[in-house]
This record gives structure tokens, C-alpha cells and sequence, in this order.
């Protein structure tokens, strides 16, 4: 007997057929003899529609009470997932975060797992029940609801996974694996069999929606088995696993893009020790999470600092800037909320000469401008004009996979 946790989108519960297809796999799963855990998101739009309901009242709404509001999009999606496997004659029982003991830090809208209390899942799984969990959400030590972020439910299910030593974690999505590109913008994109943890997770941290990023962290540091496939179709997926088999014909796995950045930029920053730590610093402690970076020496012995953060944490990080503007000591701030910013990710990007080049060269072939550059072991990405990134995306795409 084997413990699977199986974790399905807002897509693949989205109305009551969905609903019954997926009790379908789940009920498959069950009957060969496993013991599940399942993961839910909320219902298609759901999450969408109670953003759309708070914006109504307050603009402006805490984030604790956001947080209250939207983990109910998930609650309804497990209870009638639960009426539906009862319905086929099957025991289940669906829970709630706290009631599993999915205790979390306390930052609202973005908080992460401190750790899971296996005795209620344990107890359920002891009486031979099918266990539903709402995803994406957990509680702080003052017993509040927190929510993980956009696709937190695929680090719900994975650290499900781990705490319970499960034998294999699945994550069904709209598309059968992961892919070299998104498939609705690159028809001819490639499903891989494979990919390692490393890959995945600098796909899934430029853009790429197929995982959430801190699920393949956490899939990483525990060694969970994990796999992502369709809801839609009953075929093999993509492993994410440490090590792949795969020859090193293509020296890149994958292209990512991302549109939900914005780029700020300090000018005329004096140019004196500990000014960077002092902004960065400032953000961090707003839970403000910053990506590419790029100083500059400016004039008299001024510098300037351009970074990017989310286009949904712009507004807050500006305030915070120029609250302290005296203190940091800078002429100005300026900001761009109409960037993109595109990705190759591969074990061979910074291992085989020429690759930058090559990125470089499609972007050029397709009159796109790059304003920015970033790299890591693994992954070169550039910062461009939102409008230029799907073309971007195609051009470096077929650039890397049209010409092998």
C-alpha cells in the first residue's frame, strides 16, 4: 500500500462534471489500494470573483481580512469533492487547514509552512478514509487564517508529501507536464519527461505557472517524488526529480516569461557604504521581495539602483521609499509598470559558451530592445517592454528548439 497525495487547480474543479472527473481519479487511486490525500483549489474564477467583491467595499482591505475572505473558495471546493466520493460510495471527509494543524508564519496573503500535525490526517487515513484538504491556506499562532499566495495549493499538497513520507505527490493541472514553453503561446512547444528540482524551480520563479516556485523548494529540500499531469487526460506527465537522464543535446530546458513586474528605479543615490542595505533592507522588512537588480554610477559621485518587485507590492514599496527618502538620501524615484521579463533556464546556460549570445541574437532578429540583464547558474533573463515579451518568447524559442 502506498500513500499518494494528489493536488487539483481551480480548473479541474470548476463545475460539478469536473467535480465528478476528478472524485473519478481520486476514487481510481483509492480502489487500487492507495491512501490519499487531496488537495484542492477553489473553483475556477472563485478566487478571482472574491477579489473583485472585497475591491467593492475597500480597495484597500487589510490583508488579514483578505485572507479570511478568499480561504472560502477552497472550503467549498473540498466539501463538494466530499459529497461527490460519498456519493460513489466511497468514505472521505474534508478539512480545513487548521483542522489538519497546518501551522504557518503570520504574514498575511504571503505566509509560509512552519510545520504540519499529523495526528487528524493520520487518525483518517488510520480509518481508512479519502482526506481533503483545502489548499493554499493555514493558521498563525494566534489561531488567524493565512493564505500562501497565488498557487500556494501546490505547496500545500508538497508539504502534505513530506510531512507524511508520502510515496508519490501529483500535481494535475490544465496541461499534461511541464513544457519548454507555455503551450497556448508556442504551439510546437516540447513536453518534457523529466526535469530536475534546480530547473523547475527557476522556471517556476520567472514566470513559468505550471508549479508554484516554493512548492519545488520545499519538493527539493525533502526529496519528495513529485509529478505533474493532466486532470483531463489519464497519461504520464513530467517527473520533477534531482537528477535526469536526459543527453546534453539542448542546452536549455525551458523559456519563461513574466508580466506581473514593475521596475523601480532610485536616481542620484548618495554614493556611500550601506545605502543598498539600507533600501533593501527597508523592503524586506515589508515583506517586499525584490528580483533583478542593477546599480550604476551616476554623477558626482551619485549612483543609481533599479530593481524590480510585484506589480501587486509596487504601490506599497513606493510609499515606504519615499517616506524615507531624506534618510536614504536620493533625488528621485521613477517607475515602469509596463516591463516583461523573459527566461531561459538550463543545466547548460552558463556551462557552454555561446548560449547568452544566442538568447541575445533572437532578441535582436526580433527588433526587441533589452534593458535589463540577470543571470544565475542556470538561467539568463532580460528585462524588456511588456509589450515585446510573447514575441520575445517565440523568437528565443524557436531560436534554441526550431534550429537543433
Amino acid at each position: 500500500m502506498s500513500l499518494i497525495v494528489q493536488k487539483f487547480g481551480g480548473t479541474s474543479v470548476k463545475d460539478a462534471e469536473r467535480i465528478f472527473h476528478v472524485a473519478g481519479i481520486i476514487a481510481d487511486t483509492y480502489r487500487a489500494g492507495n491512501d490519499v490525500i487531496v488537495v484542492l483549489s477553489a473553483q475556477g474564477d472563485t478566487t478571482d470573483d472574491l477579489v473583485a467583491k472585497a475591491q467593492e467595499i475597500d480597495p484597500h482591505a487589510s490583508r488579514r481580512e483578505m485572507d479570511m475572505l478568499l480561504s472560502t473558495g477552497e472550503q467549498i471546493s473540498v466539501a463538494l469533492c466530499a459529497m461527490a466520493l460519498r456519493k460513489m460510495g466511497l468514505p472521505v471527509i474534508s478539512l480545513n487547514a487548521w483542522q489538519v494543524g497546518i501551522q504557518t508564519t503570520s504574514v498575511h496573503s504571503n505566509a509560509r509552512i512552519k510545520r504540519i500535525d499529523s495526528e487528524r490526517v493520520r487518525a483518517e487515513l488510520d480509518q481508512h478514509r479519502i482526506v481533503l484538504v483545502t489548499g493554499f491556506q493555514g493558521v498563525n499562532k494566534n489561531g488567524d487564517i493565512t493564505t500562501l499566495g497565488r498557487g500556494g495549493s501546490d505547496t500545500s499538497a508538497v508539504a502534505l508529501a513530506a510531512a507524511f513520507h508520502a510515496d508519490l505527490c501529483q500535481i494535475f493541472t490544465d496541461v499534461d507536464g511541464v513544457y519548454t514553453c507555455d503551450p497556448r503561446l508556442v504551439p510546437n512547444a516540447r513536453k518534457l519527461e523529466e526535469i530536475t528540482y534546480n530547473e523547475m524551480l527557476e522556471l517556476a520563479s520567472q514566470g513559468a505557472q505550471v508549479l508554484h516556485n516554493r512548492s519545488v523548494e520545499l519538493a527539493k529540500k525533502f526529496h519528495v517524488n513529485l509529478e505533474v499531469l493532466s486532470s483531463y487526460e489519464r497519461k504520464p506527465g513530467t517527473k520533477v526529480k534531482e537528477v535526469t537522464k536526459k543527453v546534453e543535446k539542448t542546452n536549455i530546458t525551458g523559456v519563461a516569461k513574466d508580466t506581473s513586474i514593475a521596475r523601480i528605479a532610485l536616481v542620484g543615490l548618495q554614493h556611500n557604504p550601506g545605502v543598498a542595505f539600507q533600501v533593501f533592507n527597508l523592503l524586506s522588512k515589508a515583506n517586499i521581495s525584490v528580483d533583478v537588480i542593477l546599480q550604476s554610477i551616476g554623477r558626482e559621485d551619485t549612483k543609481d539602483i533599479s530593481f524590480t518587485v510585484a506589480k501587486k507590492d509596487l504601490e506599497d514599496a513606493q510609499k515606504i521609499l519615499l517616506e524615507n527618502k531624506e534618510a536614504i538620501h536620493f533625488d528621485h524615484l521613477t517607475v515602469d509598470d509596463k516591463i516583461g521579463k523573459v527566461s531561459i533556464v538550463g543545466a547548460g546556460v552558463m556551462a557552454e559558451t555561446g548560449v547568452a549570445a544566442k538568447m541575445f541574437e533572437a532578441l535582436y532578429e526580433a527588433g526587441v530592445n533589452i534593458q535589463m540583464i540577470n543571470t544565475s547558474e542556470i538561467r539568463v533573463s532580460v528585462l524588456i517592454d511588456e509589450a515585446d515579451v510573447n514575441k520575445a518568447v517565440r523568437a528565443i524559442h524557436a531560436k534554441f528548439f526550431d534550429e537543433e
